[in-house]
């Protein structure tokens, strides 16, 4: 049994039966916290109504009421996902350290957070829409976006990488940014797929011998009135 239903199941059977009439009142915050928690686990077509609003413990009035539609509830899901996941991508890839080491940091933090056990493995942007009916097009156009939105701040912390003297002048960051972005992807899926937190952290140190090195040395200093033979 997966990790959400069986949560599910241990959440409908500790739930009292709602009675008719008017719904009582319910936590949006965690009911859209199972909601994410479903959509990252099953994907958005994969996800019926009835499993949401079970999920959720709400009547499908307080689901319209609350959400409007399943479209709009994954969309702010999806940004749930995202205010969480930007706590420990941002963190780690514009800290304070130079670019190889934020890089570094980025790519163990993914191994560590693709493979909590608090939630369902992988990332739930990374694959997302890709295989969506053209009816689904929105959400596919939204989540290519977000993909290329975390491919761009790659992209950001490489330029400012370049400006720093991190890099060599010369790198091809686009290409680069691209590269750590399929990477993460890449990880994403070995995760889903039941890889080990040590097999992602190999996965990364390999991803990190890609990394650009300087094509010059720094001079080193001389002390004064050293002699050179």
């Amino acid at each position: 049994m997966s990790t959400i239903s069986g949560a599910m199941a241990t959440k409908n059977d500790t739930q009292p039966r709602r009675s008719r009439g008017r719904p009582s009142t319910f936590d949006r915050t965690e009911a859209l916290n199972w909601a994410m928690k479903l959509f990252w686990e099953q994907g958005y077509e994969g996800t019926s109504f009835d499993q949401l609003i079970q999920a959720m413990g709400i009547s499908p009035s307080s689901f319209y009421n609350s959400f409007g539609s399943k479209e709009r509830l994954y969309k702010e899901a999806t940004d749930a996902y995202l205010s969480m996941s930007g706590v420990w991508f941002a963190g780690r890839l514009c800290g304070t350290v130079d670019t190889r080491e934020a890089f570094k940091e980025l790519l163990d933090a993914t191994a560590v957070e693709f493979t909590r056990h608090s939630h369902p493995s992988g990332c739930m942007i990374s694959l997302a829409g890709t295989h969506l009916p053209a009816e689904f097009t929105s959400i596919r156009e939204t989540m290519a976006g977000h993909r290329a939105n975390a491919e761009e701040m790659m992209a950001q912390r490489l330029r400012k990488g370049v400006e720093d003297g991190d890099l060599p002048p010369g790198t091809d960051v686009p290409a680069l940014a691209a590269f750590y972005s399929a990477v993460t992807r890449g990880m994403a899926v070995q995760a889903r797929d039941g890889a080990s937190q040590q097999k992602l952290k190999t996965i990364a140190d390999i991803a990190m011998q890609a990394w650009p090195v300087q094509s010059h040395r720094r001079k080193s200093a001389r002390p004064r009135g050293t002699r050179v033979a």
